[in-house]
């Protein structure tokens, strides 16, 4: 079956803004989700829903071909998926691409990857035609710690292990392929960069990008968590903390192919992405 129209639901966050022109280079007619009326999508048609109303979704879901399925981060994102996912069975939606994490699995000790692998499960017994993209790190979360790059450092609990990070317009290049192409149906693809990075090494690659001397820290957990506690909710900032050990233990570093193997192209590398976004590290 031919996709003819895509919903995009997170559109307009990173990943989303970044798949909807991807889509529109394709000839797919792309329907935008988001929660906030005042922020509708340029050039193409949106639709306002909000995943905690479910007759919103359904009516966002009318007369679409195939889905791709993010989600803000939530304490409740796995429930919200699951329901997202069955109104789209229900709606005749032939596809649906769900965004999940490198190496989600139910037994993880980290929570958000338990809840991705929840979510996983749910859609592979809901008889759609699916696919599962698991990426690795976002190069764009490197946009978090901005302010004090511009200062000419950062600190994060990880040490020295490395991290096969992932651009997130690779990102977003892999699902329109999926989305738009047969042969996917029950693959899970796993979404890395090219290769495995320390935060030394990115510290080096943006310095490099910027002609600014920038350097890494290692943190420990309880500091990293001082400086978050009241700009995160509680729930989010465990998770993140969770997350970061994770990398910590070296459970990050694959590199998969997935990236060229299904666009045709490399995936981009750190020095790629401080070049592209070397003005949000300098000081205004």
């Amino acid at each position: 079956m031919k996709t003819r129209t895509v919903l995009v639901t997170g559109a307009t966050g990173t990943v989303g803004s970044a798949l909807i022109p991807a889509l529109q280079a394709r000839g797919v007619t792309v329907r935008a989700m988001t929660r906030n009326p005042d922020h509708s999508v340029p050039g193409v048609e949106t639709a306002v829903a909000d995943l905690q109303d479910p007759a919103s979704v359904a009516e966002a879901l009318k007369g679409v071909d195939a889905v791709f399925l993010n989600s803000p981060s939530a304490p409740d994102a796995a429930a919200l998926q699951i329901q997202f996912a069955d109104l789209a069975r229900d709606a005749g939606v032939h596809r649906l691409v769900l965004l999940s994490q490198y190496a989600a699995r139910i037994d993880s000790p980290v929570r958000f990857l338990r809840w991705h692998a929840e979510v996983e499960a749910h859609v592979s017994e809901l008889g759609l035609d699916y696919t599962v993209l698991r990426p690795n790190l976002y190069l764009q979360a490197l946009l978090g710690f901005a302010g004090t790059i511009a200062q000419g450092w950062f600190a994060a609990p990880i040490g020295d292990a490395a991290v096969s990070l992932i651009d997130t317009r690779d990102i977003a290049d892999t699902a329109a392929t999926v989305l738009t192409t047969t042969g996917h149906t029950g693959h899970t693809y796993t979404l890395t960069g090219p290769r495995a990075l320390t935060h030394a090494q990115i510290a080096y690659a943006i310095a490099y990008a910027t002609g600014r001397d920038i350097t890494f820290h290692d943190a420990p957990a309880d500091q990293f968590t001082a400086v978050l506690t009241g700009i995160l909710p509680p729930w989010q900032l465990d998770g993140l903390v969770e997350d970061y050990a994770h990398y910590a233990r070296g459970e990050a570093a694959e590199v998969h192919t997935c990236v060229t193997d299904l666009t045709g192209r490399p995936a981009r590398d750190i020095t790629d992405f401080a070049r592209d976004y070397a003005a949000a590290f300098i000081p205004a």
